[in-house]
């Protein structure tokens, strides 16, 4: 498996972490459980932001791993 390969597979992974938090953030009635959620919802932002960054590098670098 390549890096990029790997690096995309790791971003699908946090984008559907991200889909669960979303879950449990609207069916939450605690308003720290909330918080807390949604604090995690901008830390995955944040990661996913740095993820799909890394993957444009990548196919920049290596044409080959472009779409794949």
């Amino acid at each position: 498996m390549t890096v990029a390969s790997q690096v995309k597979q790791t971003l699908a992974g946090i984008k559907g972490v991200q889909g669960t938090l979303r879950i449990y953030t609207t069916q939450t009635q605690n308003d720290e459980t909330k918080s807390a959620f949604n604090e995690a919802l901008e830390v995955t932002h944040d990661i996913i932001n740095d993820l799909e960054e890394r993957v444009q590098i990548l196919e920049n670098e290596e044409p080959q791993y472009k779409g794949n």
